[in-house]
C-alpha cells in the first residue's frame, strides 16, 4: 500500500504524542516549579548543548539544502538565531540563554565551561551527524522532530520559573521566544514533504527520523534528570 503524506503526518504526530516533551518527568518538574535553584542551574548548564551550539546543527541544514528558496529560508532560520531580529528585539537566542543562566546566578564563563553528561555529549553528536546526513533527514530531525516538541512547554517554563524565582519576563525571554518561533518551524510539515519526500521508503525515512530524534532528546533529558535528582537544597 502506498504511504500518503497524511498518513506519514499522523504517525509523526503519534511519535510525538508518546514521547511529548512536556511529560517527561523533567519537564513536568520545569513546568511545575518544582525545581530548587541548584537544580534549575543544573538543567540550564546541561541543556546549553543546544542553544549555545545550535550553529553547529542549522548550519549543517544550510549548506546540505538542495533548493534556493529553502535554503533562503533556513538562512532566516539561521539569521534569527544569530540576531535575533526576528522575533527577539535584536538579541541573538543564545544571549538569551546566557541572559536566562545570569539570572539564575551562571555566569557566562561557567556556562561556557560546562562538562557535559553523557546524555548531552550523544545528543549533540547525534544531531551534528543526522544534519549532516541527507537534507530530508536533517531537516526532519530539526523540524518534525526536534522543534516540533518545543511550543507549549517552552512558554511555561519560563513562568514557572518567573513565579519561583522572582524572575522577570527580560529574564525569561528565551522561553517565550521559542513557544513562538519553533511553532513557525512545526507547521512546515505538509510543505516539506511534498517537495522531498517523494517516494514510499522516503516518507518512512522520515517517520524513522522523527522517532530516533525523539528518542535520542528523551535520553538527553533522562541524563539531565539523574544529574538534577542528585543536587541538594531547596
Amino acid at each position: 500500500m502506498a504511504v500518503s503524506i497524511v498518513q506519514t503526518l499522523e504517525e509523526i504526530e503519534e511519535v510525538h504524542r508518546a514521547k511529548p516533551r512536556g511529560g517527561h518527568p523533567l519537564w513536568v518538574a520545569l513546568m511545575e516549579g518544582a525545581l530548587n535553584k541548584g537544580q534549575v542551574q543544573e538543567f540550564l548548564r546541561q541543556f546549553s548543548v543546544i542553544p549555545l551550539y545550535n550553529h553547529l546543527y542549522h548550519g549543517r541544514l544550510y549548506v546540505n539544502c538542495p533548493d534556493p528558496i529553502w535554503r533562503q529560508r533556513l538562512a532566516e532560520v539561521c539569521y534569527e538565531e544569530a540576531t535575533g531580529r526576528l522575533f527577539a528585539d535584536g538579541v541573538p537566542h543564545y544571549q538569551l540563554y546566557l541572559r536566562i543562566g545570569e539570572a539564575m546566578g551562571i555566569p557566562t564563563k561557567e556556562m561556557y565551561d560546562t562538562e557535559f553528561g553523557v546524555g548531552a555529549i550523544a545528543f549533540r553528536a547525534y544531531f551534528e551527524y543526522i544534519c549532516s546526513k541527507s537534507f530530508l533527514e536533517g531537516v526532519s530531525a530539526h523540524m518534525l522532530g526536534a522543534e516540533a516538541q518545543v511550543p507549549g512547554v517552552s512558554g511555561k517554563v519560563g513562568r514557572a520559573l518567573m513565579k519561583r524565582f522572582g524572575l522577570s519576563e527580560h529574564d525569561v525571554a528565551f522561553y517565550t521566544v521559542h513557544d513562538d518561533a519553533d511553532k513557525e518551524h512545526k507547521e512546515i510539515g505538509q510543505e516539506l514533504l511534498e517537495q522531498f519526500a517523494k517516494t514510499d521508503e522516503e516518507l518512512r525515512l522520515v517517520v524513522r527520523t522523527v522517532r530516533d530524534m525523539v528518542d535520542v532528546s528523551y535520553l538527553l533529558y533522562d541524563d539531565i534528570y539523574r544529574r538534577v535528582q542528585s543536587v541538594k537544597g531547596t
